[in-house]
């Protein structure tokens, strides 16, 4: 199965210069802890609800700051035309829970959460892994941002 065939095709978005306020408000509005973050026709980041809150309210930024302050920008992500289940595993070893899709041109087409995927793993097994990779703990999705002097 691709991932195409489970993905989510309604994908809400923040833009760099949204302000911290509104895109907690997106989140809410829509339930999601996370969004892709698009400039232009580009995808240029994630941001979080815990980014808002360690890497922004935490780290002293107001809720006028913008998304670029506290977003990250390296990017994991699949393309539509990837096989679920090795999507499966490959979000075990990078640790998330959801990736944004591109095409083959680099447009962003959808998001596949591994919950989504979970109707692709004909083998349960990777399903299992993969949760308990993303599970353990590890550096990889550090919240700080180095402090400025």
């Amino acid at each position: 199965m691709k991932v195409s065939e489970c993905m989510s095709q309604d994908v809400c978005v923040a833009m760099p210069d949204m302000s911290l306020r509104d895109t907690a408000t997106l989140m809410a509005d829509i339930d999601a802890g996370a969004l892709p973050v698009r400039q232009g026709d580009r995808l240029v980041g994630m941001i979080t609800d815990r980014d808002i809150a360690i890497r922004g309210i935490a780290a002293g930024l107001g809720p006028e700051a913008r998304v670029s302050q506290v977003m990250s920008s390296e990017v994991k992500y699949c393309y539509e035309d990837e096989d679920a289940e090795h999507v499966v595993r490959n979000m075990g070893d990078i640790q998330v829970r959801r990736l944004p899709v591109l095409n083959r041109d680099k447009r962003l087409v959808g998001i596949v959460a591994l919950a989504d995927l979970a109707c692709a793993a004909s083998d349960r097994r990777n399903l299992g892994a993969a949760l308990s990779d993303i599970s353990r703990e590890s550096g990889l999705h550090s919240q700080t941002l180095p402090r400025m002097h």
